[in-house]
């Protein structure tokens, strides 16, 4: 599904990614975690577009991504999530929804009203529960539910890659249940990237981890293997090797 070979950014001098080497496999749910400044944003800059490598390849689906300009790379099947939300506030649910649905349609389909609900917005909102809210404007919804409807606009474009970056930042524990659930059933049928600082949800939901330190990555493979790997408590988790992660 997605290849990255030697992928290297530097900026003025920084090399906030210094041949990286990535594999993620078709319907993964994949964590990529590491301290600050690691360079994990960055890789998903690199994926998405918003940054060009100075050096490296990066395949998706077949198609060399390096080059290609970003909404080329929303039209052959990846889409993203920010740290920021990016919900319209004064348009409702359903109006959000079917706005990130129709950015594959012809600019002259959408100028005329358009009835019903199509079912790509239908199956985002029953998948992310966002049902009961459909009409109600997306200024008044929780933290998590702006989330949940930000991976909703993300599913009604129907992605085959979603990057979800820090998607439970902020959210009370009832809310990251509920959001590593929705993760695990969206990874039935997509392949999934997180970027993610809460180690305990990533304890509970990740089938497999790779850890960024420095721009490069340090250690991969499940949560068991990367939590007992002595970098991995040094660098990441600030503890010594002979300490148990997980305490």
């Amino acid at each position: 599904m997605l290849e990255l070979r030697d992928v290297r950014v530097v900026f003025d001098g920084f090399h906030a990614l210094d041949g990286v080497d990535l594999t993620v496999a078709d319907g993964e749910l994949r964590f990529l975690i590491g301290p600050n400044g690691a360079g994990k944003t960055t890789l998903i800059d690199v994926i998405t577009g918003l940054t060009r490598p100075a050096a490296g390849r990066v395949r998706f689906g077949g198609y060399d991504l390096v080059g290609r300009k970003e909404h080329q790379i929303v039209r052959l099947g990846v889409g993203r999530t920010f740290q920021t939300s990016v919900v319209f506030e004064e348009l409702t649910v359903l109006e959000n929804l079917d706005l990130a649905a129709c950015f594959r349609k012809p600019l002259w389909s959408l100028a005329g009203r358009r009835r019903g609900v199509s079912d790509a917005v239908a199956e985002a909102l029953a998948r992310t529960g966002l049902e009961p809210l459909a009409g109600r404007s997306a200024g008044v919804l929780s933290h998590g539910q702006r989330q949940w409807l930000e991976i909703g606009m993300l599913l009604a474009q129907r992605p085959r890659l979603l990057l979800l970056d820090e998607p439970v930042a902020g959210m009370s524990k009832d809310e990251r249940d509920r959001t590593g659930q929705l993760l695990t059933e969206i990874a039935d049928d997509h392949t999934v990237i997180v970027v993610e600082h809460d180690m305990e949800f990533l304890r509970r939901h990740a089938s497999a981890v790779t850890v960024l330190h420095e721009g490069r990555v340090l250690v991969e493979g499940s949560v068991e293997q990367v939590s007992a790997d002595p970098r991995v408590q040094e660098v990441y988790l600030g503890r010594r090797p002979s300490d148990a992660v997980g305490k």
